[in-house]
C-alpha cells in the first residue's frame, strides 16, 4: 500500500513540474500604469478595523490608504516567509536528494523568487514606507521553518499553513475584484495560481507524513498546529501598531486594541481560515479558536 502511495505521490510532482515548466516573470504581466493610489487595495470588509465605529467615520481617504497600508503588510509577510522557504531549499542543494522532488521545489524557488521580486516592485512603486516589524510574534513559524529538518512533517506543516493563509486571501480579494486596484488583482491572481500547485504539493508530503505518525505525537501535533495558525493568522491579517500609525491612525496601539476586540475582523478571518482547518479535522485534528492574539 505505501509503494503505491509513493507512485501516487511521484506521478503527482512529475504533472505539477510539467504545470510550472511555462514560466514567465510575473513583474513583465502586470500592467503597473493602473496601480492607483487613489483605489482600495484589500476590499473594505477585509480591513481589520473594518466596522469598527471609531474607523467607519474617518473620511474615506483615509480608510483607502489604511487598505494599502494592510495589503503592503500582508505582501511584507509573504517575502518574509518565501525567504525561509527559498532558504531552505537552497541549503538543501548540497545534499543528495531525490531528483524529481529537487526539480519541483527549483521550479518552486523560481516561483516565489518571483512572487517576491513582483512585492518588491509594488513598495517601490507605491512610495509607502513600511515600518519594521518585529518577528517575536511569529517566533513558532520562524523556528520550525527555518531549523526543523527540510523533509520533516514539521518543515512542511509550517510551510503549508504558510501558503494557505495568504492564498485565502488573495482568493477572497479576486472574488471582489470590482473593489479593488486592477494591479492588486492581477497579482493576487498570479500569486494564487502559483500557490494552488505549491500548495497540492505541501498538503502531499503533510499527508503522507501523518500517515506514519504514531499515537502519542498527535496531541503535540495538535498543540504546534494550534500555535501555527495562530501566528501565522496574527502576521497576515492583524496589523501591527506602527502600520496603523504610518496610515495616519494614532496612537497605534489603541488601533490594535480596537481591531483584536473587533467581531467582524475575527469572523472574516475564521471564514477565510475555515477550509484550512476543516482539512485538519477530517485529519483528526479538530482545532478551537485560532484567530485571536498569539
Amino acid at each position: 500500500m505505501e509503494d503505491q502511495a509513493q507512485i501516487m505521490s511521484t506521478k503527482l510532482v512529475e504533472q505539477l513540474s510539467r504545470n510550472s515548466e511555462p514560466y514567465r516573470d510575473p513583474i513583465a504581466r502586470i500592467d503597473w500604469d493602473r496601480l492607483d493610489l487613489r483605489q482600495y487595495w484589500l476590499p473594505p470588509e477585509a480591513l481589520s478595523l473594518h466596522g469598527v465605529p471609531a474607523f467607519m467615520a474617518l473620511p474615506d481617504v483615509v480608510r483607502i490608504r489604511m487598505s494599502q497600508y494592510e495589503f503592503l503588510s500582508f505582501i511584507e509577510a509573504g517575502l518574509w516567509l518565501e525567504g525561509m522557504f527559498m532558504e531552505r531549499i537552497a541549503r538543501s542543494m548540497t545534499r543528495r536528494q531525490n531528483r524529481i522532488a529537487l526539480k519541483y521545489r527549483l521550479h518552486e524557488v523560481r516561483e516565489e523568487a518571483g512572487h517576491s521580486l513582483m512585492f518588491l516592485e509594488l513598495m517601490e512603486r507605491s512610495g509607502l514606507l513600511l515600518p519594521p516589524r518585529h518577528r517575536t510574534r511569529v517566533w513558532a513559524a520562524t523556528l520550525f521553518g527555518r531549523h526543523a529538518p527540510l523533509e520533516s512533517l514539521t518543515f512542511w506543516l509550517a510551510t503549508l499553513l504558510g501558503e494557505e493563509m495568504p492564498d485565502r486571501l488573495n482568493r477572497y480579494i479576486r472574488r471582489h475584484d470590482e473593489l479593488v486596484c486592477p494591479v492588486i488583482t492581477q497579482m493576487s491572481t498570479l500569486h494564487l495560481i502559483d500557490e494552488a500547485r505549491h500548495i497540492t504539493y505541501a498538503r502531499d508530503i503533510v499527508e503522507q507524513r501523518l500517515n506514519r505518525l504514531r499515537v502519542w505525537e498527535r496531541p503535540l501535533l495538535r498543540l504546534l498546529i494550534r500555535k501555527l495558525v495562530r501566528q501565522f493568522s496574527d502576521i497576515f491579517y492583524y496589523p501591527e501598531a506602527g502600520l496603523y500609525e504610518a496610515a495616519g491612525l494614532i496612537p497605534g496601539e489603541r488601533w490594535v486594541e480596537l481591531a483584536h476586540a473587533n467581531r467582524r475582523h475575527r469572523d472574516f478571518v475564521r471564514a477565510c481560515l475555515n477550509p484550512m482547518l476543516e482539512m485538519f479535522r477530517q485529519r483528526g485534528f479538530p482545532l478551537a479558536e485560532t484567530t485571536t492574539r498569539a
